[in-house]
């Protein structure tokens, strides 16, 4: 049996926001934004650069509910993880598009580790893994 996640769904409040946000700041890529006229919704998917890996899907909050958890779907834990091959490159590239880091880049065990937020303030991690880690060779 072969299976994968493809996508982990990110609620926004805005799509054009967010595409700004991931695409214009992040550098993330672009793969899909198609109105679907029968949900009154865009079907918004993006990646980072180079990725073959899982994708975000851009899902606008339309319910209370929704609106409830944008920028903090996981209660103030780091939600997503972003590998790269040099953490710092990325870093210093990040802070001049004013990307608000919590935590500048450590050296840990596992790699270089480094922790900003998104738009809405969810947590993610910038992550170059050392060589010797389970997760290396899979992550990028």
């Amino acid at each position: 049996m072969k299976q994968s996640i493809v996508h982990i769904a990110l609620v926004v409040e805005d799509y054009d926001e967010a595409i700004n946000f991931y695409v214009n700041k992040l550098k993330f890529e672009l793969i899909e934004d198609t109105f679907q006229p029968t949900q009154d919704k865009r079907w918004v998917v993006v990646s980072p650069p180079g990725s073959n890996g899982v994708t975000l899907l851009l899902a606008r909050a339309s319910k209370a509910e929704q609106k409830a958890v944008v920028g903090d779907q996981t209660g103030g834990r780091v939600f997503l993880f972003l590998a790269t091959d040099d953490v710092w490159r990325d870093y210093k590239r990040m802070v001049l598009e004013g990307i608000k880091f919590i935590r500048q880049p450590q050296q840990q065990d596992y790699g270089t580790v480094a922790v900003f937020e998104d738009l809405y303030g969810n947590l993610w991690d910038l992550l170059e893994l050392n060589s010797d880690h389970p997760m290396a060779t899979r992550a990028l």
